[in-house]
């Protein structure tokens, strides 16, 4: 389980990377350390928003399932999003009493672990700045500089770009984004560990207006709270 969870924080890392702000240049176009520009590029072009469904799949170094799930991603850029996520092998009939939610508001990043009826609660500076999430209010030229970026062969019906984080620190090695036209329709995350995550997006909404209360968060009563929010 712990394992997942690592995999979701950088399945999260990936997916708020490609909400930057900065206009993308045509094709063939100066791009200046840009040299390529990839379908990825062009999908972020005017992206200011995203709601979407998704199917998760976990696999270990031996490509055994270790989990699978399913949920539900909402971003609002700048700074804003709502991972919830109910995985299959839960026990419990609630689903209010399963999963984790993960909610950006601006301030905080509040992970709520519902089986362990937990909060954890940190600044958003100080949990997302060394990661790909930086560059949630970014532009493409923070991607390309965060990131090797470069288009792969198409295969399974979809076009695909390859992402490798250029730094050391980070916690997946590699990451594989593959589109359907002009909609993301799977990111393929492989950690440090050997472990693979697999997401199937479904129903996703572009540019959708959005109720800013999906990015506010209390924590429930009972529950242990780890940390103190910003105001």
């Amino acid at each position: 389980m712990k394992r997942a969870r690592v995999a979701l924080r950088c399945a999260i890392a990936l997916l708020l990377c490609a909400l930057p702000g900065a206009p993308i240049p045509a094709a063939g176009a100066p791009t200046g350390d840009i040299t390529d520009v990839t379908v990825l590029d062009r999908y972020l072009q005017g992206l200011t928003s995203l709601r979407t469904g998704f199917q998760q799949t976990v696999h270990d170094a031996h490509g055994t399932t270790v989990e699978s799930g399913a949920g539900e991603l909402i971003v609002q850029r700048p700074g804003r999003f709502r991972w919830d996520y109910e995985p299959n092998a839960s026990t419990s009939t609630d689903p209010k009493l399963s999963g984790q939610l993960l909610v950006a508001d601006g301030r905080n990043l509040w992970f709520y672990d519902r089986e362990l009826s937990q909060v954890t609660v940190k600044p958003v500076a100080s949990v997302l700045s060394p990661t790909p999430v930086m560059l949630l209010s970014g532009s493409v030229a923070d991607l390309h500089a965060q990131f090797e970026v470069s288009a792969a062969k198409p295969h399974d019906g979809l076009d695909w770009v390859v992402i490798q984080p250029r730094s050391a620190e980070a916690d997946f090695s590699h990451a594989e984004l593959g589109f359907a036209g002009e909609q993301l329709a799977r990111m393929i995350i492989n950690d440090r560990l050997g472990q693979t995550v697999r997401l199937d997006f479904e129903h996703s909404q572009r540019n959708a207006p959005i109720d800013a209360a999906y990015f506010s968060f209390v924590p429930p009563a009972g529950v242990d709270v780890i940390g103190t929010p910003q105001h």
